[in-house]
């Protein structure tokens, strides 16, 4: 320990800063028992796995706000998610850094992860947990990024994490990611209908493959499927301010219940009937729940089209037909 007084008396009052900072993990940790909530912070390995990541890159010294911090790469057990020190901290070491930080000694800038708008200690969760004791808004750190397209923000619990990490996936499997880096949202609300989605990019590519005569991969069907089929749905959902009328839903929700309303009305009419499209659907989305349909939604003239898989098998048949030199048609 250093010699100068000033830091001595600055350690011995970081000792009963840490065991009231204690007392007061102890108590959040209990309320947030009663609950049914997590007080741990989060868990950087374990964030990186549920999203994916694997570029990096150093962004440089900033001054990043301390509320933002919320999790570390090793130690987020040794903390509360508020950076309070748990049993596992030691009393020697934090004392030590309160006194470093009010002493003319200082201490050196930490260092961090930043994944979408959070970030995770890499080095210096003692510092943190004093920052936030001193009631600092911000801390100097070298910050290295890992880029991501999905939404991540201080406060989110696990289930949220949950849904993160199932767009995440989504995103990779269909590369959507690379092909369509500026996509609008295809967030769900409830992560098991991702597979619902990939569904539709699967049926895209057979219909494509069909219509080019060649095998098409995932990531070309599912960027032209984007393009001609999730866009223009998205953009009439916009146009006509639709969301508003889904409180808690996305735009992604609503794009699934048009798609299924369209497959469930060809079902009920029989292939042969005229082709609805995604206007049409938001006609009658609106009017059942006796929401005034825009007079300009009735007169849209998209060229929306979406396709069952009796569809795409019938089209499959047909070509595979014509190959043959055989009218399956009828005419």
């Amino acid at each position: 320990m250093s010699d100068d007084p000033e830091f001595k008396g600055f350690y011995t009052e970081g000792i009963n800063v840490f065991q009231n900072a204690r007392r007061s993990a102890f108590l959040q940790e209990m309320f947030s028992l009663l609950r049914g909530q997590s007080a741990e912070l989060l868990s950087f390995d374990d964030i990186k796995a549920r999203l994916r990541l694997r570029e990096e890159s150093y962004r440089g010294l900033q001054d990043v706000p301390v509320a933002k911090i919320v999790g570390s790469v090793g130690r987020y057990r040794d903390f509360t998610n508020t950076f309070l020190p748990r049993g596992s901290t030691s009393r020697d070491r934090w004392s030590r850094v309160y006194a470093q930080v009010n002493s003319m000694e200082g201490v050196p800038p930490i260092e961090l992860y930043k994944v979408g708008d959070v970030f995770f200690v890499r080095d210096g969760n003692h510092r943190v947990s004093v920052a936030r004791q001193l009631g600092s808004e911000t801390i100097q750190a070298h910050v290295t990024e890992l880029p991501t397209s999905v939404k991540i923000e201080p406060g989110m619990s696990l289930e949220d994490l949950d849904r993160a990490g199932a767009y995440a996936a989504f995103l990779e499997e269909s590369g959507l990611d690379n092909t369509r880096p500026h996509h609008q949202s295809l967030e769900l609300s409830e992560p098991s209908r991702y597979s619902d989605l990939m569904g539709h990019i699967y049926l895209h590519k057979s219909l494509l493959e069909h219509q080019k005569g060649h095998e098409v991969n995932i990531e070309d069907a599912a960027a032209d499927w984007y393009d001609r089929t999730y866009r223009p749905a998205v953009t009439l959902i916009r146009k006509y301010d639709v969301l508003e009328h889904m409180e808690g839903r996305t735009e992604g929700d609503l794009y699934l219940w048009l798609v299924d309303h369209l497959r469930e009305m060809r079902e009920e009419l029989g292939e042969n009937a005229p082709s609805r499209s995604f206007s049409d659907a938001l006609v009658d989305f609106l009017a059942e729940r006796r929401i005034p349909v825009p007079k300009d939604l009735l007169m849209e003239k998209d060229d929306s089209v979406v396709l069952t898989k009796t569809q795409i098998m019938r089209a499959v048949e047909l070509a595979k037909a014509r190959e043959r030199g055989e009218d399956l048609t009828g005419e």
